[in-house]
């Protein structure tokens, strides 16, 4: 008895590809992986119009033949039959979303162009006609040459006219013209099909493709992102300002009320000069990460970040990464350990581990803190254009800095310890929709929660450890308490390494507990003046830490500060996480040897230019 026809379901992912094999074949499947991969084999069986029964495989979602990963390696051999032990399909659907036709058509040409009998599912097109959007199946029919049948897999819709199209199929001979085209030459006459296929179209849907054509424009589509997080950072300093003014004064408030009730000594010097000054002087910038996380938040929900992603594929091309590696740095500006995580979706393993060993370089909300303070005090609250403030435009060029940093970093990997092709990159984008109020405050709420828990916990652990270490063993009479504590004595031996790029050892002491958080620096240097302060000079200690700054450094030293924290490594869970990523203590070392490099490197060079300079 000879076996049955053979039937493959194969299309991009999200096109519903799954729902249309559950429908099709219903209780008759069975799930196994592919031998030698861990890619997940489903089959079932189905029964065509005409009673034949056949078997129906429900291959990985895929974008290309020239597969990128082993989903994509899975279905590009099993549909030429080049799969050991995996017989090659009788006849295939190709499943497009025809709510994102154009994309979904130019994988649908290189599957026709096989010559295979091939049946097209024009699916989810209730979805499509609610967004308004209307298509012609005939148009679809005779730009591509085979049958195509609207489908609507939830509902059961088209199912047996799929059957009698599949079964109605036949070989094909194409021509070379059809079989020799680029991916170039597939996407242009994917569009083209695509807008002959439209009967008619809502302003909303027309408004979208505006969008698109707009905002993914090769070079309009990186200004106006680039323009976007401009004002982003314009944004953390013109609308945060009173609400960290409020903040500050409430610490303010406390600490005289702490001041008024405990009596004086060592209890109340912790809780006024440790927890208050060094907790307190971190807080104060949660105003900031609200606002930093709203804009990125929006622009999440809105559709837009996935844009953002294939805007800056070409850029990240350029030092032989992909749009792949985007995502995971982008999570990095949050936090790296996240956007280091977030790297197992890149299948290419040098991909991955250069993606892994620049996400440090991205600058995450933790420095925010650091930046603002030093910006806050030594560089004026005035504007250097319409709507342009100056505090804002250093806070970008920071980042930017950062992000230049880490492409140059990777060009220099790519070509070195992880030389390499760079992997292509193909990506869905969603649809543009306005963000849901109640998701924004959840997510807002959400890290805000994380800020606070880190100030209440890391960041409250580390600067009553610190407090400890400044004031033990006690200064005698006309001692300075620093210079006798186990702290200072620790900081003098560091600061003999960094007194050639500008710093002090005041400076110096605050680089050891950033090591534990990077924000960890504002109250390790809040800390240590309030310690420093005289007993009996009243003003001194309670001078804000940015007047305690401007007393204290000149503005070398605080901009050569800034450039060591655009490229010092991460904190030491950063490291944990990439050990336990790489599977060893290699690249961890090697990361913290060339972050510490880069950073000492730069923050000298600032500091010298600036004395050069005469600032």
């Amino acid at each position: 008895m000879s076996r049955p026809r053979k039937i493959a379901l194969v299309g991009n992912p999200n096109a519903g590809k799954s729902a249309l094999f559950n429908a099709l074949t219903g209780a008759r499947q069975k799930i196994a992986n592919y031998p030698g991969v861990t890619v997940e084999r489903k089959s079932g069986r189905m029964v065509l119009p005409s009673g034949e029964p056949v078997e129906m495989t429900d291959l990985p979602g895929s974008y290309s033949l020239d597969p990128t990963s082993p989903d994509e390696e899975v279905t590009s051999k099993v549909i030429r039959g080049e799969f050991v032990g995996e017989a090659a399909p009788d006849a295939l659907i190709v499943v497009l979303d025809a709510s994102n036709l154009e994309q979904h058509l130019v994988f649908a040409q290189e599957i026709i162009a096989l010559g295979k009998p091939t049946a097209i599912a024009l699916n989810m097109v209730d979805l499509a006609e609610r967004d308004g959007l209307v298509l012609d199946p005939i148009a679809l029919e005779q730009a591509l040459g085979v049958k195509v049948v609207p489908t609507v897999a939830v509902r059961r819709r088209g199912l047996t006219e799929l059957g009698e199209a599949i079964a109605a199929a036949e070989l094909r001979h194409p021509g070379p013209g059809l079989t020799q085209l680029s991916m170039t030459e597939r996407r242009v006459a994917a569009h083209a099909m695509a807008d002959a296929a439209i009967l008619s179209e809502s302003k909303r849907h027309r408004l979208h493709a505006r969008l698109d054509r707009t905002l993914l424009h090769p070079w309009l589509g990186p200004l106006i992102l680039f323009a976007l997080l401009f004002v982003v950072f314009q944004a953390v300093f013109a609308w945060a300002t009173p609400f960290a003014d409020a903040l500050e004064g409430g610490v303010g408030l406390l600490t005289d009320a702490v001041n008024d009730l405990v009596p004086a000594g060592l209890f109340r010097d912790l809780l006024t000069d440790g927890v208050l000054a060094g907790v307190g002087a971190v807080v104060v910038f949660l105003p900031q990460i609200v606002i930093l996380f709203f804009f990125i938040l929006v622009m999440e929900a809105s559709g837009y970040m996935a844009r953002a992603a294939f805007l800056m594929d070409r850029m990240m091309a350029g030092v032989g990464l992909s749009g792949r590696s985007f995502i995971p740095l982008l999570s990095s500006f949050a936090c790296a350990i996240p956007g280091i995580m977030a790297t197992r979706s890149i299948t290419d393993p040098r991909d991955r581990l250069t993606t892994i060993l620049i996400a440090p370089l991205m600058t995450c909300s933790a420095r925010l803190p650091v930046y603002a303070v030093i910006i806050a005090a030594f560089i004026p609250q005035r504007t250097v254009g319409p709507g342009i403030g100056l505090q804002g435009l250093v806070l970008f060029c920071l980042y930017v800095a950062g992000i230049i940093g880490a492409m140059v970093v990777a060009l220099i990997l790519r070509r070195s310890v992880t030389k390499g092709a760079a992997s292509g990159f193909i990506m869905e984008l969603p649809k543009y929709q306005l963000p849901a109020p109640k998701d924004l405050l959840i997510g807002l709420w959400q890290r805000a929660w994380i800020f606070l828990r880190r100030a209440g916990t890391i960041i409250f652990m580390v600067t009553v450890i610190l407090w400890l270490l400044l004031n033990f063993p006690r200064a005698a009479e006309g001692q300075n308490q620093v210079d006798a504590s186990i702290a200072g004595k620790i900081a003098n031996g560091l600061a003999v390494v960094v007194e050639p790029i500008g710093f002090d050892r005041d400076m110096a002491l605050a680089l050891i507990p950033a090591m534990a958080a990077r924000e960890v620096a504002v109250s390790a240097l809040a800390t240590t003046y309030a310690v420093a302060a005289p007993v009996d000079n009243e003003d001194a200690q309670a001078m804000a830490l940015g007047d305690q700054l401007k007393a204290r450094w000149t503005l070398p030293m605080a901009l050569a500060f800034l450039a060591w924290f655009v490229f010092a490594p991460q904190c030491m869970s950063t490291i944990a996480v990439t050990r336990r990523e790489t599977n060893g203590w290699k690249w961890p070392a090697f990361m913290l040897a060339y972050l510490f490099g880069l950073a000492y490197v730069f923050a000298g060079a600032t500091y010298w230019i600036a004395v050069a300079a005469g600032l």
